[in-house]
């Protein structure tokens, strides 16, 4: 399993002493954690081009860091 995957996404999670688990499959990662008792997932896609979806909201190619900015105003940091 490489552990780089969603790297800044982990690090942010890992900060804040959130529980979440971490998995990996086809190169691709994938993240679940619980917010204020919701449940939230995010994932990498490759679908001939890369990708990140999450149910947070819908992104595109490379997104990473707009789902990082969006758990930072969560978290008010």
């Amino acid at each position: 399993m490489d552990e780089k995957r969603l790297e800044r996404v982990r690090s942010f999670i890992e900060e804040r002493g959130w529980k979440y688990s971490y998995s990996e499959e086809d190169g691709c990662g994938s993240i679940d954690f619980e917010y204020r008792g919701l449940a939230y997932h995010i994932w990498e896609f490759d679908d001939g081009e890369r990708g990140v979806e999450t149910n947070l909201r819908h992104g595109g190619r490379n997104m990473e860091h707009l789902h990082l900015n969006r758990l930072r105003r969560w978290a008010g940091a």
